[in-house]
């Protein structure tokens, strides 16, 4: 199985979080290094780093929740 078969098999609601991530990161690496005065870099790279996190704190709390509505669902309960 290649990564792109594992990918095309997430749903589409991780897709997208994986996406936005990746995107907001790769900006963030790039307002990084770009020639901008120091105070604006800073705030910039803050933003973006902090949708990056908050994206994948939302992953994280989507992949948990799903698996205890499995497990739920498991038991009968």
């Amino acid at each position: 199985m290649s990564t792109l078969d594992a990918f095309e098999r997430l749903n589409l609601e991780t897709r997208i979080q994986y996406g936005l991530m990746g995107i907001f990161g790769t900006l963030c690496l790039i307002a990084a290094a770009s020639p901008l005065e120091l105070l604006t870099k800073a705030v910039v790279v803050s933003v973006l780093f902090g949708f990056t996190g908050g994206i994948w704190i939302s992953h994280l709390v989507q992949i948990v929740q799903r698996a205890a509505n499995r497990k739920q669902a498991a038991t009968g309960q």
